[in-house]
């Protein structure tokens, strides 16, 4: 078999479906079962150093705060905006049932508790904004989980 890498795919993608989100756009859901602490998927995507990632133009130029980034801890970006796979429209949440882990310079999800046929997958985007933080910043990356817990933006918590 293939490493998840060089497919772009993960071996769990069956247990997957991307389909309209009540939170925002598109979604991921469980179509089985996952047992707590299994790895779901790999966040797949274009490894680029991030001065070059913030030289290309928005995926969206109607909503340039929309992105397929993902920070890696060596100073590069995964962009899966260009070869990633469905793990690119998992929403983010202020209450989590996923967490994502990096090792190897890849970013894989992983489910904090079992999750149910049918249930979206979330995970806390913890975003760290390139620019000083403001309130007009937070209003670009709001928040619509809907949890009780939720702090109104994607952005990492203060």
């Amino acid at each position: 078999m293939r490493r998840e890498k060089e497919t772009g795919k993960s071996r769990r993608s069956s247990q997957l479906e991307v389909r309209t989100s009540g939170v925002h756009g598109l979604g991921v859901y469980t179509t089985a079962t996952i047992r707590k602490g299994t790895r779901v998927i790999e966040y797949t995507g274009r490894h680029l150093p991030w001065d070059e990632a913030m030289e290309l133009p928005a995926h969206d130029p109607k909503n340039p705060y929309h992105t397929f980034f993902f920070s890696l801890e060596n100073g590069d970006v995964i962009d899966a905006g260009r070869g990633g796979n469905d793990s690119r429209w998992i929403n983010h949440s202020c209450d989590p049932n996923c967490e994502t882990a990096e090792e190897d310079d890849r970013i894989f999800v992983n489910a904090l508790r079992t999750l149910r046929r049918g249930e979206e997958l979330f995970y806390d985007y913890k975003i760290v904004p390139a620019e000083r933080r403001t309130k007009k910043l937070e209003k670009n990356f709001a928040c619509y989980c809907g949890s009780a817990k939720c702090r109104g933006t994607m952005l990492e918590p203060r």
